[in-house]
């Protein structure tokens, strides 16, 4: 008998409830990636549990009081507490009645019910109560040796879903895949599984994984990649070798979402995900745009189609359009920072990007980040030594021209206009978008100077600029 202590989280009431079930007959097993990630010394927010020995009414009894919500699913019942990450369910094996007189009751339950389990190392209890493991599968071994291994490979495939599981876990665990497994992977057709699903799983390979590169890599190796196939479509669409000596756009792509992953690390996790998701689509449209003219290759326009084909992918993965806008604002100005410094733009241009970012929701900020990304993602001389001096002078600017962070407020607004004799209607936002464009244009930040500039003078209320309030010039 294996028996061992696993830390619980300290809010965790779980041995009061395992108290209470066995007090009714029944036996709680911690289950699932929480025991496996214990016996690797690392912490995991969500507790798995299941419970054998009991009907679903008789658990359900058990957990008035507990917090719990009502039970989801008729053929396997999940009870959830969110406050804590709790989630309790119904053995897929069924009740499987136990004799307390016999331990060995719950490991043979156990083992029945694991068998549906994906990975040996996923199907790993620890008996709370005893103290003990219950590892019929050999998955603590198999965990030790940095392997993945299929539990049974006649019920491995019943959610196909898993493909994508094992490219996570062989990445974050840095695991080999045994062939067998591959094999079942290989098989596996993802047609009928929810969107929604998908995009979470794709959501954890971002950012769950310290080098996001790898779940995407294997992927790959594998013939895989046609689960995401606006990525393998990136597969040998040649780059230019001075801009991008390290390989193809899909290389290229690899290598931008891991520095974006290390870039995004003090981000929010809205942020984050907003930043890598754009750094792995920022180059989507390369796979039309690429042409080979006079011995050099070049992708004229791709950012415009890379935005286009990464929001018409995120849509259709059910992504919500909050992420949609901004990473689709993001990908298509994503060179607007090299650009605008080798053009020695002034602050007008910087002033109108803003603006652009801030329709879907983003900032120059997060626009140099991305760029920062995809400049660091090659095995360029100045990518080695962690350069980007144009990012820099990028920030530098757009300090200076005020609208780093946000773009400048409008300073004439509808009823301004209006007091002028301007009625309700599409003149009224016409001349509001030329107002924007002169506040844009020179810098000005007095509303009458502004108004006089747009109505053409002819508005007797407005004056003009006096020399202390020169328009700058941008």
């Amino acid at each position: 008998m294996n028996r061992r202590r696993l830390a619980l989280p300290a809010a965790s009431d779980v041995m009061q409830l395992a108290r209470a079930l066995a007090r009714a007959g029944g036996r709680l097993v911690v289950v699932g990636g929480f025991v496996r990630d214990a016996l690797r010394g690392r912490p995991s927010h969500d507790v798995d549990l299941e419970v054998f020995g009991l009907s679903p009414d008789a658990v359900e009894a058990v957990l008035v009081g507990f917090g719990f919500s009502p039970r989801v699913g008729r053929l396997q019942p999940v009870w959830r507490r969110v406050r804590d990450g709790l989630d309790l369910g119904w053995p897929r094996a069924g009740a499987l009645e136990l004799d307390a007189r016999d331990p060995s009751s719950l490991e043979r339950a156990f083992r029945a019910a694991s068998r549906h389990r994906d990975l040996t190392l996923n199907a790993i209890g620890w008996d709370p109560l005893d103290e003990r493991l219950l590892d019929p599968w050999l998955g603590e071994a198999d965990l030790a040796a940095q392997r993945l291994r299929a539990v049974d490979a006649a019920t491995f495939g019943a959610d196909p879903l898993r493909l994508l599981r094992v490219a996570r876990l062989q990445a974050l665990l840095e695991a080999s895949v045994e062939p067998s497994l591959v094999a079942l992977c290989r098989g596996l057709d993802l047609a009928d599984v929810a969107v929604e699903r998908i995009a979470g799983e794709l959501r954890r390979m971002l950012l769950d994984l310290p080098r996001p590169s790898r779940a995407f890599a294997w992927l790959a190796s594998i013939g895989r990649l046609d689960v995401f196939p606006p990525l393998a479509a990136l597969v040998g669409i040649a780059q230019d070798p001075d801009w991008h000596p390290e390989g193809d756009v899909f290389v290229h792509t690899l290598l931008v979402i891991d520095r974006a992953r290390e870039l995004g690390e003090a981000l929010d996790p809205a942020a984050r995900e907003i930043l890598l998701i754009a750094a792995l689509c920022h180059d989507l449209g390369k796979s039309a745009t690429t042409r080979e003219e006079a011995g050099r290759v070049h992708a004229l326009g791709h950012e415009a189609v890379s935005a286009r084909l990464a929001r018409a992918w995120l849509t259709a993965l059910r992504f919500p359009e909050r992420v949609v806008g901004a990473v689709e604002v993001l990908i298509e100005h994503h060179r607007a920072p090299a650009q605008l410094v080798a053009g020695s733009a002034g602050a007008r241009a910087y002033r109108r990007l803003a603006r652009k970012l801030d329709a879907g929701g983003e900032t120059l900020i997060a626009l140099e980040r991305l760029a920062r990304a995809d400049q660091l993602g090659r095995t360029t001389e100045a990518a080695r030594a962690g350069r980007f001096d144009a990012g820099a002078a990028f920030l530098a600017a757009a300090e200076a021209a005020q609208v780093e962070a946000t773009p400048r407020p409008d300073v004439v607004s509808a009823p301004d206009l209006m007091a002028r004799g301007i009625a309700p209607g599409p003149e009224l936002g016409r001349l509001l978008r030329r107002c924007r464009e002169i506040e844009d244009e020179t810098g000005e930040t007095d509303p009458e100077v502004v108004l006089s500039r747009c109505l053409g003078g002819l508005d007797r209320g407005a004056h003009p600029p006096s020399a202390a309030r020169r328009p700058e010039r941008g």
